[in-house]
């Protein structure tokens, strides 16, 4: 019975022993990690980083040294040609075109005192009298075929053309110049141009009447008046004289480039192919001009 005893209390100890041990080595592991949800894992990871204090040193990023900046090699760029002109840019009363049919004359821009086409003729020597009226109108040989053309085509559909101004000379501008000055000084740069500055002088414009203008404004023997447009001739002469190489050179609206007033009865010769386009294209010839050409004088 004490051997039984002594065994029992030697196992009851030897289990004290383990238990305690057990204990011992629980208490010095390290706690479990504990899991966080996922929400509060995102909301924490997207707080604001702690302030950094004055005092607390702060690691140096290397300062990265900038690549030089490469220098562009420059690439060629090939000179366009400038477009031709006849008309060199110079003192506009020093100006002598060559006869082509592209020169700016406007109220700025004018021609010298000495200038005047080679190639004139006596439309008298071409036209019937009912046409030219006797006047001694010349023209420039160059527009003379397609205007013989252009009042035969006007005659056959029943119409009346007369043909009442052609080339003016400069001296010949100086003197209605001043004839308008003198008679009505005040209207003078809307029914005149200065010597100089009228497309007269190129001996390819040519100004229009109608035996109709005197009936529709109401004045025996009128020659000129912006009514022109609602004559037959007028109408007939806006619709078709691009067909000829004929173009209005003052149109409605045009007075802020050209300085004249709108004159219907006003046309000018420079090529079928130009005068169509400008007909298509609604532009009109000073406009075109200062769009594409050159200034071709200094005012």
């Amino acid at each position: 019975m004490r051997k039984f005893v002594t065994i029992w209390l030697g196992m009851m100890v030897g289990l004290l022993l383990l238990t305690g041990c057990g204990m011992e080595t629980a208490a010095s592991l390290p706690p479990l990690p504990t899991l966080m949800p996922t929400g509060l894992a995102t909301a924490v990871s997207t707080l604001p980083p702690p302030s950094i204090d004055a005092a607390t040193p702060v690691a140096q990023l290397p300062t990265q040294t900038p690549e030089p900046t490469l220098t562009p090699t420059p690439t060629s760029t090939a000179t366009p040609s400038p477009t031709p002109t006849a008309t060199p840019i110079g003192p506009c009363t020093e100006r002598m075109p060559n006869d082509d049919l592209f020169t700016i004359v406007t109220q700025t821009y004018g021609l010298s005192r000495n200038y005047a086409p080679q190639d004139l003729v006596l439309l008298t020597d071409y036209l019937p009298v009912e046409v030219t009226l006797g006047y001694p109108t010349e023209l420039r040989e160059v527009a003379l075929g397609p205007l013989m053309q252009m009042i035969a085509d006007m005659q056959n559909s029943g119409l009346q053309p007369w043909i009442l101004s052609g080339y003016r000379s400069y001296a010949a501008q100086a003197i209605s110049w001043e004839k308008w000055n003198r008679e009505e000084p005040e209207r003078a740069a809307i029914l005149s141009a200065r010597p100089g500055h009228s497309e007269h002088q190129l001996g390819t414009t040519l100004d229009f009447g109608s035996p109709e203008l005197a009936e529709i404004v109401g004045i025996a023997d009128i020659e000129f008046h912006t009514y022109f447009y609602q004559t037959n001739e007028g109408i007939w002469l806006a619709e078709n004289a691009h067909r000829y190489g004929f173009t209005l050179s003052y149109p409605r609206a045009s007075q802020e480039l050209t300085g004249f007033f709108y004159e219907p009865w006003h046309f000018r010769y420079v090529g079928e192919e130009m005068a169509t386009f400008l007909h298509e294209s609604g532009l009109y010839l000073t406009e075109y001009q200062l769009l594409n050409q050159p200034e071709p004088c200094i005012p």
